[in-house]
């Protein structure tokens, strides 16, 4: 569970805006999307199959 201190001289916006930063880098928010509905097993191979192609596709900066 994500959780922010909200320090005395900080704003709400500003605090709100940590607060969101966070979930994002924790997944939260991806992993509700993920499970928002059931994916049978053929769905799921296939999406993964197309990242996996998306990804090499991709030229690689070095």
């Amino acid at each position: 569970m994500s959780e922010i201190v909200i320090h005395e001289d900080e704003n709400f916006e500003r605090a709100l805006k940590r607060f969101k930063k966070k979930c994002e880098k924790a997944g939260i928010l991806a992993d509700l999307r993920k499970h928002r509905h059931y994916e049978k097993p053929s769905e799921k191979r296939k999406r993964k199959l197309n990242a996996a192609q998306r990804k090499t596709r991709r030229p690689r900066a070095n």
